[in-house]
Order: structure tokens, then C-alpha cells, then sequence
């Protein structure tokens, strides 16, 4: 049946409604769902490199708390966790992860290392690409989940702290072990940052140090050439839970924060 003028207007209209709402909140859109399992509170941040700006930069999440966040379907980034936090005068800062921006959100910082980072590049709709890594260290256990189950799950869920290597323990003021360097971050050698004469896959291969952290996290990267068993993909379109300290049965507390 033909439309008349008014017709074809309101159904123009409808049309660029709809496609707003897909480009915005359709198929592209990613739901990120941060749990922490972790005894104590971690304060998660993100770092955005391309793509739509993560809708924060950083934030409090108690034992047992969740928060989710809507973000565009082509956004890519890091996550990572801050804990040992507290407020000095009017100054954030945190003994393990800390993006010194002085406040809870990091404002585009990136963390100190060592820290376990989330990386992600969503593909919108298309092919995903994530994965957990320890190339600048450890700080805190980690897991990406993707929704539905059908695509492979991504974890470092040992507590690497607990048996880091003295010369690669950085320490909080207290003695207590807080985050475990990366041979890199530790020696800042060739060999051992995969640069120079060491800059390709072929001259860099794993040292001692790398293979203790792939010892206790075979799905995270240890060093930057662990490609193979440390990338994963998804057919895009999915959500994404990142839990901090996956290992752990969580606590009976359960608050949930959406933020979409």
C-alpha cells in the first residue's frame, strides 16, 4: 500500500529512531559486569584507547559487590584493580595500582605496575579479542567471562603474591606483598622486555621468571611474545563479566550497582 505524505514523514521518523536505538543500545552495545570476590575492597579502573569513552574511569567495589556499565560495541581498553586505597587530606592513593591522578577516578591514567590487567578490543559486532596479562606484573587475580557460554573463558586466578620472587615483590609500607614485577619491570633488560636485538618473536623467548608466571596463570600473557595460549576471541555481540580474584567462592554479601 502506497503512503501519503504525513505516512512517509512518520515512517522516516520511526526509521531514524530505530537506528538510533541499535547504534546506541542495540546489537553493538557491551554490558561489562565487575564482581570482586576478594576479601577487601578493590577499586577497578579502565583506560580507553579507542573507541567510545568507558563510562568510568574508577570507582569502589565492596566484597561481594557487583557494577555494570553499557559501553559502544567498538571500544578498546584496559582494566585493572586498585586496592590497599585510602584518603590522605584530599588525596586518593593506593599502594597497589595506583594511577596517581589523586582521586578515585583515574582520568585517563594508566595504573602503576605491576598490575594484572583486562585487555579488550571489541570488534561491533564482528570478532572480539581479550585477554588477561602479567607482562608488567601481577598485583591482583583476575577473570574475563563473556555471556552465554560459548566463548572460552580467560583467567589468572592464582594469587601470584603469595610466592613472588623476593627480588620481583614490591611491598606495602606494612611488609605485606602487594604486587609482583615482571622480569622487564624489574631488570628493564632486552632480553627480558623482548626490545632491541631481542625484539622479535624468534630472538625473545621465555625466561625463568616468564615461565613462573605462566606456571601459575597459563591463560594470562607472561611475557609479550605469549600469543599463542593467551589470546582469545569471541564471535562479538556478547557481554563481559570481569571478576577480581575469580579463584574465590565470593562472600554472602551481594550488592549490585548498574550504571547503564
Amino acid at each position: 500500500m502506497a503512503m501519503g505524505g504525513g505516512d512517509v514523514s512518520s515512517g522516516l521518523h520511526l526509521m531514524v529512531f530505530f537506528a538510533f536505538l541499535l547504534s546506541s543500545h542495540g546489537a553493538t552495545a557491551v554490558t561489562f559486569t565487575f564482581r570482586n570476590n576478594c576479601p577487601e575492597t578493590v577499586w577497578p579502573a579502565t583506560l580507553t584507547s579507542s573507541g567510545p569513552a568507558f563510562p568510568t574511569t574508577g570507582f569502589a567495589l565492596a566484597p561481594g559487590a557487583s557494577a555494570s556499565f553499557g559501553v559502544g560495541g567498538t571500544w578498546s581498553g584496559r582494566v585493572w584493580g586498585r586496592y590497599r586505597c585510602t584518603t590522605s587530606g584530599a588525596r586518593f592513593s593506593c599502594a597497589s595500582g595506583d594511577c596517581g591522578s589523586g582521586q578515585v577516578a583515574c582520568r585517563g591514567n594508566g595504573g602503576a605496575p605491576p598490575a594484572t590487567l583486562a585487555e579488550f578490543t571489541l570488534g561491533g559486532g564482528a570478532m572480539d579479542f581479550y585477554d588477561i596479562s602479567n607482562v608488567d606484573g601481577f598485583n591482583l587475580p583476575m577473570g574475563i567471562a563473556p555471556a552465554g557460554g560459548r566463548c572460552q573463558r580467560a583467567s589468572c586466578a592464582a594469587d601470584i603474591n603469595a610466592a613472588c620472587p623476593p627480588e620481583l615483590a614490591v611491598k606495602a609500607p606494612g611488609g605485606a606483598t602487594v604486587g609482583c614485577k615482571s622480569a622487564c619491570l624489574a631488570f628493564n633488560t632486552d632480553e627480558h622486555c623482548c626490545r632491541g636485538a631481542y625484539g622479535t618473536p624468534d630472538k625473545c623467548k621465555p625466561s625463568r621468571y616468564s615461565q613462573f608466571f605462566k606456571q601459575k596463570c597459563p591463560q594470562a600473557y607472561s611475557y609479550a611474545y605469549d600469543d599463542r595460549s593467551s589470546t582469545f576471541t569471541c564471535n562479538g555481540g556478547v557481554d563481559y563479566q570481569v571478576t577480581f580474584c575469580p579463584g574465590s567462592g565470593g562472600t554472602r554479601r551481594s550488592q549490585v550497582l548498574s550504571v547503564m
